[in-house]
């Protein structure tokens, strides 16, 4: 389980960097369907630093939680906690994404 952590933590931390301005008509879902209207209003710079910051910080507080559970739990029930804490800070993204970017 420690090497399944390690490398979803890397890939959610990778994911943050590699979508810039560049490509984010093809790598943003929704984004990539916007009209050329909603994007003239959407706050792609911004949005993206939130979205690069939101994906680090998911990595690297999910993992840390996941090293400091299994010191005090058996493996089955630090796998759980970990699957917690990747699933509940989602909603916050999805609300101050809708909420923060759109002009």
């Amino acid at each position: 389980m420690t090497l399944a952590v390690i490398f979803t933590s890397a890939l959610l931390a990778i994911c943050g960097y590699i979508v810039n301005e560049n490509n984010a008509d093809s790598l943003l879902a929704g984004y990539n369907t916007m009209t050329k209207d909603e994007k003239n209003r959407f706050d792609l710079v911004n949005y993206l630093k939130f979205f690069r910051k939101f994906m680090l910080s998911i990595s690297m507080f999910t993992g840390i939680i996941y090293f400091i559970s299994i010191l005090f739990f058996k493996d089955e029930t630090s796998a759980i906690i970990y699957a917690i804490c990747l699933c509940v800070p989602w909603p916050y993204f999805i609300i101050i994404s809708n909420k923060r970017f759109i002009k």
